[in-house]
């Protein structure tokens, strides 16, 4: 009964005497065997007077276990039953051996409260009311459809009943024929002891238990019910065997593993939360288990979900965002290149060296719509391209922003001071310088991919609960190595830039470099610990923005002035105005 009900959690107390020791002793056998767990096992002294009660009590008052079960007869249970009303010791269902489940002490009024609900073993015996004229008026004439009154005619009598179609053949002449005139008052067993029918008379009284038992459950009425406070059980959530849960510890439910106590039996355990990552989908779990790759546990850590795939797409806001503002910056440096070739003879544009300016615009244009290699769903294709074309464009861009200065300062001081420099200010030098500051940027590209090229990766490990679609650079060393030559570039022109800034400034563009290019280098510098503090999405939304504002910066720095004079301020585009402010400049400085 004990492992049937599931109670993993029980108290034992036996008498002193063989039959206590005996019956405890293949009980607990019986029970560790089973997986139940035993809180303790007390004897009740039969040599003592108290038997023991006052220890036994309170062994049984600081004892977790609920149910308990005893081996004794009643005269030697009485002392224990008045030291536990003494102590008031309630809440416990008592299983009592056939020893006093059926003693006139299970009826004694000053027990009532503490006996309440125990359960008793005991072999029924007795005589059922009715039974015998029931049995008596049984004739199989009166019943010819019933095959059970034949059975119980063939096994009371010892006959058969002849089937002329199916069995004639079969009998022989030695067969007992039933024919439906035998009296049962015949039989000794009938007539001296019905009680001796043990089967019918336990489902007797077993549908009159449950019978009795609906009635008064029906028929309770709330303060005067069988439980505690006088409580009534539930008809409409009557479960039948409704029986309370005997364990040490209660099942920890899904989403939580038994970890077991030090110094404990292994029925008492604490409920541990299933690490992150894991879940346990049944109660009462040692290990909890590990979802598959592409998925993650719910809140509840119960049940396996799909996890998130995330990628930058083109579809999201922060997507779309983006895509929009790369588009609408790539035309600026082609609206700038439209005024720049319209006004092509007019003296600023002549002045800073207008085919590198050039390249340089569409350099900048083919950089602003590099983002868009970056947005989307990650393929091998758009890996190998989105480092590799960033890498080379910016090269390019900042190798024509490195000539035009180097050219300006050659020119000038040339120019001024009648020196040997002059036959290096030509567009010679400035093709060099933009050739050999790509090439040295491709080369270290193309050998990137083909040592360790970028590859499409499904991250399962930055972010929990998201499968993060990515691409993997191949050789960390090589993305590193691309940016860093980007900064070496970029440093160089700002201290070319930096040199130059003493230069007559109305047509000089020396400061201006030098203040993109600070720009240029601050961005950079910021973007190093953000991009690697992001995860997931935002670490391509970092390097994005790293982009779309270093070039605005070169962008706004460098042409919007030159824009200005050009569009709004043309008397100040003369041959006249640049010559007075270089010479007037140049004669300052002779004279200081």
């Amino acid at each position: 009964m004990v492992l049937h009900f599931g109670w993993t959690w029980v108290g034992l107390l036996a008498e002193d005497s063989d039959l206590g020791q005996r019956g405890i002793h293949v009980l607990q056998e019986e029970l560790i065997k089973g997986g139940a767990c035993i809180d303790f096992s007390e004897n009740i002294l039969t040599s003592r007077a108290d038997k023991n009660a006052f220890h036994i009590v309170q062994v049984i008052r600081n004892s977790t276990a609920k149910a308990i079960i005893i081996f004794s007869n009643d005269a030697d249970l009485v002392p224990v039953l008045n030291e536990l009303v003494k102590e008031k010791v309630t809440g416990r269902l008592w299983v009592a051996s056939d020893g006093w489940s059926t003693s006139a002490v299970m009826s004694m009024e000053k027990y009532s409260q503490l006996l309440s609900g125990t359960i008793g073993f005991e072999s029924h015996s007795g005589e059922m009311p009715g039974f015998k004229e029931y049995t008596g008026s049984l004739q199989p004439s009166r019943s010819q459809d019933d095959v059970f009154i034949k059975e119980f005619w063939e096994e009371s009598f010892g006959c058969k009943w002849l089937d002329q179609k199916l069995f004639s053949d079969a009998l022989d002449n030695r067969t007992k024929m039933c024919t439906g005139l035998e009296k049962l008052e015949s039989l000794q067993a009938y007539n001296n002891d019905v009680s001796r029918v043990r089967f019918k008379n336990q489902i007797y009284n077993a549908v009159y238990v449950l019978a009795w038992a609906l009635h008064d459950l029906s028929s309770c009425r709330p303060g005067s019910g069988p439980f505690p406070r006088g409580t009534c059980a539930d008809i409409i959530s009557f479960q039948p065997w409704q029986v309370p849960t005997m364990v040490c510890t209660p099942s920890c439910p899904p989403g939580s593993r038994n970890a077991a106590r030090e110094g404990k039996p292994i029925c008492c355990f604490t409920c541990v939360q299933c690490p992150p990552g894991k879940i346990s989908n049944q109660t009462d779990i040692l290990e909890c288990s590990t979802c598959p790759w592409d998925q993650w546990p719910n809140v509840l850590q119960d049940h396996c979900i799909q996890k998130i795939k995330e990628f930058l797409s083109f579809e999201e806001p922060l997507g779309a965002i983006l895509t929009t503002t790369s588009i609408f910056l790539s035309v600026i440096p082609v609206a700038i290149l439209g005024v720049f070739v319209r006004y092509r003879k007019t003296p600023i544009v002549r002045a800073n060296n207008c085919n590198v300016s050039y390249l340089l615009l569409v350099s900048l244009s083919l950089c602003f719509l590099c983002p868009l290699s970056f947005i989307g769903y990650p393929t091998p294709k758009s890996c190998l391209i989105r480092q590799v074309g960033f890498g080379i464009t910016f090269a390019l861009c900042i190798s024509c922003i490195l000539a035009k200065i180097i050219i300006v300062l050659l020119a000038f001081n040339a120019t001024q001071q009648k020196s040997d420099l002059e036959r290096w200010a030509r567009p010679t030098l400035s093709n060099l310088v933009i050739s050999v500051g790509t090439l040295f940027q491709v080369i270290l590209c193309f050998t990137w991919l083909s040592l360790s090229p970028p590859f499409t990766e499904y991250n399962i490990d930055a972010e929990p609960g998201k499968i993060i679609f990515e691409c993997n650079e191949g050789s960390p060393i090589a993305f590193w190595c691309m940016l860093g030559y980007l900064g070496l570039l970029a440093t160089v022109s700002f201290i070319v830039a930096f040199l130059a800034r003493k230069l007559p400034d109305r047509f000089n563009e020396a400061q201006f470099i030098t203040f993109s290019m600070l720009a240029f280098l601050i961005v950079w510098l910021s973007f190093i610990p953000a991009y690697l503090s992001t995860k997931g999405k935002y670490t391509v939304v970092m390097e994005i923005f790293a982009i779309l504002s270093s070039l605005s910066s070169l962008v706004s720095c460098i042409f919007f002035p030159k824009c200005y004079i050009i569009l709004w301020r043309p008397e100040m585009n003369t041959k006249e105005c640049l010559r007075s402010r270089v010479t007037g400049l140049w004669t300052k400085e002779k004279k200081i």
